[in-house]
């Protein structure tokens, strides 16, 4: 489906942990769909660069040490998809993480009709997440994810999005590691997959499969929303 045949906007969330293939299927559903990914992190650096109203308020809590409040993170949420690229749709990425938050991310697309049309679990298997996690590396340059077995470059060493050879793995990409983040996401994300499951907008996608059969399963979740 192309994003100009969309009906409404779509609001997603993607659950899952790291490695999971998060940042892989946004940018896919971003282009087939036109939607917009946002990540909590960036909407902070960049509601702060433009020193908006939020943006100042963070900056402070951030310069006095202190974590950015939830109500300071759905005021830059609100701001950023009142912009016009935001039309077609949004997905979420890093909010909300508890369910408190989930309530105050309800109130906020209730301001304008809106709600959350899915949030996308994307299910894992934790033995293999760990093999999964610690075979993967980006290209600095833009950020596309590769792992040695399950995603290579067309041409060893470079970019197939923009030619980079300057390629990173994170350091603490490694098994142990990986199996504390898993076992600490799984404890923190559980009242969420309650929270929106309840909601009837709790979608379950194998996430252990290719990067075209999830992709499929996702583009299918986000075709039935927005048709």
């Amino acid at each position: 489906m192309d994003a100009s045949v969309m009906t409404k906007p779509a609001v997603l969330i993607l659950l899952g942990p790291p490695g999971a293939g998060k940042g892989t299927q946004a940018r896919l559903l971003e282009k087939r769909f036109g939607l917009v990914q946002l990540s909590t992190g960036d909407l902070l650096r960049a509601a702060v660069a433009a020193g908006t109203e939020a943006g100042k308020a963070a900056d402070a809590v951030m310069k006095a040490g202190d974590l950015v409040s939830d109500e300071i993170v759905i005021n830059i949420l609100r701001d950023r998809m009142a912009e016009p690229d935001c039309a077609q749709g949004v997905i979420l990425d890093g909010f909300p993480r508890t369910d408190v938050q989930a309530s105050a991310l309800d109130d906020l697309l209730a301001e304008n009709g809106m709600k959350i049309d899915a949030a996308i679990s994307l299910e894992v298997d934790d033995a293999a997440m760990v093999e999964r996690v610690s075979g993967r590396y980006t290209c600095a340059a833009c950020g596309e994810g590769y792992h040695d077995s399950f995603k290579i470059p067309a041409k060893p060493g470079i970019c197939d999005g923009c030619g980079s050879t300057d390629m990173k793995r994170r350091a603490d990409d490694n098994a142990e590691t990986v199996a504390g983040r898993l076992s600490a996401y799984h404890a923190q994300t559980a009242p969420l997959i309650a929270y929106y499951d309840q909601q009837n907008a709790l979608q379950r996608v194998d996430a252990m499969g290719d990067i075209d059969g999830i992709g499929a399963a996702m583009s299918k979740i986000v075709a039935d929303i927005t048709g």
